[in-house]
């Protein structure tokens, strides 16, 4: 699986930008990187669209997405998120006349399987920004059942991903990789349904282990904290520089993450989407204001200089 053009363009750069918006990666990033398919990364939900970003970007195979039917409904939307190997699925609640079409999504997904790829699902069926784990929507156990039943080698892989916070930028995230769930744990003499309770309470036994749970804003705190490696008193002088040089263009995109109520359960992840896109822009703005001033190949400095301080003030916020 090569995935699709825009999408292979798109994944070198948002890895050199990871490091820019986490503070702390706590996965086995060689383990991860090298996954295989035919594979279903079964994943807890807690962040939005940045769930699939992080994991899509550390994973070196192409990873297509299950997302939100509804987000799909407009022909330009539908044509840009299949361009970013997204795939819709629609829930009850979005309308049961939709339905239907996750049987065409799910036969596209084993048809990714079958030629080796990786299918990410959120197993809980939605996003909320809180620290537990939601009951599991089936989904995930249909998805695999019938890629079994098909004669797919599927392996399913529980992953647990964890934020210390869901609105502050420079956040830690703690990734955990759970144990492969096989066609030989299950009793294929059983009954379809049965075979789905058994297949959820074997993943939602794993995803318990994996997701950080807790309502206590002091545990909370101090279980990513001690996950960070901070080893000496920052720079102040770097911290300060590092702030000011970047809150031209901060600013006004956590205005307008803010501005639309639509966005209130995605604003991180729109955050971090339009810093993406527009970083590089900011960066030139710079590059062609010192290039004035001091001409030669002062042009550069912004485009190394900036990420630096920008990486140093996420790492020791």
């Amino acid at each position: 699986m090569t995935g699709t053009l825009l999408f292979r363009l798109l994944k070198f750069p948002a890895r050199l930008a990871l490091p820019l918006y986490t503070n702390v990666l706590v996965v086995d990033v060689t383990k991860l990187r090298s996954l295989k398919g035919p594979l279903l990364l079964a994943v807890n939900h807690p962040n939005s669209f940045l769930d699939a970003i992080i994991l899509s970007t550390l994973i070196k195979q192409p990873v297509h997405s299950l997302a939100r039917g509804d987000a799909f409904r407009k022909p330009l939307a539908n044509r840009l998120l299949r361009l970013l190997n997204m795939l819709p699925v629609f829930r009850l609640r979005e309308g049961a006349e939709h339905l239907h079409h996750n049987y065409n999504t799910f036969d596209v997904c084993r048809d990714i399987f079958q030629r080796n790829g990786i299918v990410l699902i959120f197993s809980e069926g939605r996003c909320i920004n809180e620290w537990k784990l939601r009951p599991l929507m089936k989904g995930t156990a249909r998805l695999s059942l019938t890629s079994w039943e098909a004669g797919i080698p599927l392996t399913v892989l529980p992953i647990g991903i964890n934020y210390d916070s869901f609105d502050r930028f420079g956040k830690t995230v703690e990734i955990r990789i759970g144990e492969p769930i096989s066609k030989t744990m299950m009793d294929t003499t059983e009954p379809n349904g049965a075979n789905i309770l058994f297949f959820n309470t074997m993943l939602e036994q794993q995803l318990n282990q994996l997701v950080f749970s807790s309502t206590d804003p002091v545990a909370i705190k101090s279980h990513f904290q001690a996950l960070q490696k901070q080893s000496s008193t920052p720079n102040q002088l770097l911290m300060l520089l590092g702030r000011w040089l970047h809150l031209p263009l901060y600013v006004p995109v956590k205005h307008l993450a803010k501005s639309n109520p639509l966005w209130k359960e995605h604003y991180d992840s729109v955050v971090v989407g339009l810093l993406f896109l527009s970083y590089p822009v900011y960066l030139l703005l710079w590059s062609l204001l010192i290039q004035q001033f001091f001409g030669g190949i002062s042009f550069l400095l912004p485009w190394v200089m900036m990420p630096l301080l920008a990486r140093y003030v996420v790492r020791n916020r």
